[in-house]
């Protein structure tokens, strides 16, 4: 839980996105203010054209945003514009992403996959081996580090996946759609190992998901309607009500 001393690690303050101009406008996020803690795993949820993968792109400063401020570790990366030259090193130093879909290489192994991250942040190759197999067998899938994506299941493909994620040794992991390809057991377990990686890592975890089945392992629901953020209370409220349902 955040504290009085604790410094949220994503901060983001009348954040603004709009796409194109006049009568073809659209306002894609409005004034969104939101802050998440370490060890949070947050939900961001909605329905589809709510703005949640815009917002979600904002933060990992792919998408530029029309207005407002983002903070990523301490840093002020955005304020009306980027304050960063390189974002492409900001996301290699600070941000992990974990997409629907593990999308690895298929012509390399599990080592390789999760390796490869360092080397395009130029550690040298021992480095990013040692850190892919370290990674691997923290997450359950040592045994599988000389397979290739075709011979991995659908779970332990998205395990690699997140070791992947993991080798920058990010403050800020964004998944998006982590257990859509998952059964509901698969589902909780990769919930169950990404609160494990925020505790272990002192990260923030923020997961666009449509996965009700899920909202209890999220520390907090934020969720976006027309692009604005309803109340905590509101989407907490949602969360009470299927939790109601679901003893």
């Amino acid at each position: 839980m955040a504290g009085a001393d604790t410094q949220a690690v994503v901060r983001i303050e009348r954040l603004c996105k709009h796409f194109g101009a006049g009568s073809a406008r659209v306002d894609a996020l409005v004034d969104v203010n939101m802050e998440v803690y370490p060890g949070q795993v947050v939900g961001l949820m909605g329905p589809s054209g709510s703005g949640k993968t815009t917002l979600l792109n904002c933060i990992a400063c792919i998408l530029e945003p029309s207005g407002g401020r983002i903070t990523l570790d301490g840093e002020v990366v955005y304020d009306d514009r980027w304050l960063k030259a390189d974002l492409r090193r900001l996301r290699l130093d600070k941000i992990g992403f974990i997409f629907q879909y593990p999308n690895l290489l298929p012509f390399l192994d599990a080592t390789d996959n999760v390796a490869l991250v360092l080397d395009l942040a130029g550690f040298p190759s021992a480095t990013g081996q040692a850190r892919a197999v370290d990674l691997l067998d923290y997450l359950e899938v040592g045994h599988r580090r000389h397979a290739t994506p075709g011979q991995l299941s659908g779970g332990e493909a998205q395990r690699v996946a997140i070791a992947r994620a993991l080798a920058n040794r990010p403050r800020i992991i964004l998944a998006d759609e982590p257990t859509a390809p998952l059964d509901s057991q698969r589902g909780r377990i990769v919930m169950d190992l990404l609160r494990k990686i925020a505790v272990d890592q002192n990260a923030v975890i923020i997961c666009v998901t449509h996965d009700e089945m899920i909202l209890d392992r999220f520390d907090h629901i934020f969720r976006l309607r027309d692009g604005r953020l309803e109340t905590e209370a509101a989407a907490r409220t949602m969360a009470d009500r299927f939790a109601a349902s679901h003893p």
